[in-house]
């Protein structure tokens, strides 16, 4: 990881990118303290319907309502909530 100050990141910019876009990082430091790191960008991947049903034990998954049902007053005060 290279560092370098504001000063040299103004005058060099094309070349601090040109090393971003190999992969190394580089921070910005003002008065030797960090202030900022360059990095590479990574867009977002659109998400794909129905892509967690690739992922394996999703066929063995059953919805069950019952999880989600409202508990009763009795059952909340078991839990300590009341």
């Amino acid at each position: 990881m290279k560092t370098v100050n504001v000063h040299e990141a103004k005058t060099t910019l094309s070349a601090l990118l040109a090393l971003v876009e190999q992969g190394e990082e580089v921070v910005i430091a003002r008065n030797g303290e960090p202030v900022a790191r360059l990095s590479r960008y990574h867009p977002a991947q659109p998400r794909q319907p129905g892509a967690l049903r690739r992922l394996p034990g999703w066929e063995s998954f059953r919805y069950d309502p019952a999880v989600f049902a409202p508990l009763s007053d009795q059952e909340i005060a078991d839990e300590g909530w009341l």
